[in-house]
């Protein structure tokens, strides 16, 4: 895989450079700044997934919206220089990179679609990534959503379409569905800040739909040889919750295309 600096960023047109801008910020990396002495200033994405008490959506497919809708979220106009976003943002990806998902249904989740953010639709999925903010000082409407609770059923969509990136998921964990969002959550990000501009517009412009997947230890082998050979991506958990620090979570692969 291309480096995010390799190719010719002249092969954007005019209209695409403050994508190109944005995106060079992502590519920087993020972290180096240690948690705040209060808590309450400690800065976090919150994520939300729209979980309907009847016919919910199935787990792939609300795990790839919640990862389209991180990564939207970064690469957003708002979040570049002079936008309204842009400070909030900044804050959170020059700290230790949080990710909190929560559950809403109904009018929780119709108050939530009110809070600055974006959401994203895959599948009949629908999953929303908000402004970063310091966890004191989170919108009332996304405060009180549960964070834990109401899981979902693993399930076998099929072959992933070979035009999207998949992002395969550790199986051998068994991370809860808001563990895992917030994983792929990383995943969208590291991804799309390891391609070259050109190709993460391409993406952009498909609302960085991908597929999730499971992957069981044979494919988890293969995955995680691809990464070493630099043909994909890898989330290395800072262990906060659930499991064991520096566990490898999620790898994310382009497709072959790109």
């Amino acid at each position: 895989m291309s480096s995010p600096d390799s190719g010719t960023v002249d092969e954007l047109s005019t209209g695409e450079e403050g994508f190109r801008i944005r995106h060079a910020e992502l590519a920087l990396g993020y972290g180096g700044a240690g948690d705040p002495d209060d808590p309450d200033q400690v800065q976090a994405m919150q994520m939300v997934l729209h979980l309907p008490k009847a016919d919910p959506p199935p787990r792939s497919a609300l795990l790839a919206a919640a990862a389209a809708s991180a990564v939207a979220l970064c690469l957003d106009e708002r979040v570049g220089p002079d936008g309204p976003w842009a400070q909030r943002y900044l804050a959170w990806k020059r700290s230790r990179i949080r990710k909190v998902a929560r559950r809403a249904r109904g009018a929780q989740w119709l108050a939530a679609g009110e809070v600055d953010g974006v959401t994203v639709e895959i599948g009949g999925a629908q999953a929303r990534a908000f402004v970063p903010s310091a966890v004191g000082e989170v919108d009332p409407r996304i405060k009180k959503l549960q964070i834990g609770g109401t899981d979902l059923e693993h399930d076998d969509p099929g072959p992933p379409d070979p035009t999207l990136p998949v992002l395969w998921v550790n199986s051998k964990l068994g991370m809860t569905l808001g563990k895992s969002a917030a994983q792929v959550g990383h995943a969208s990000m590291l991804l799309a800040a390891a391609l070259r501009p050109e190709d993460a517009y391409r993406w952009a412009q498909r609302e960085f739909h991908c597929a999730v997947r499971e992957a069981d230890p044979a494919q988890w082998q293969t995955w995680t040889d691809q990464v070493a050979a630099g043909g994909a991506v890898a989330v290395r958990d800072a262990g906060f919750t659930e499991i064991a620090p520096g566990s490898l979570t999620v790898i994310a692969v382009p497709p072959e295309s790109w």
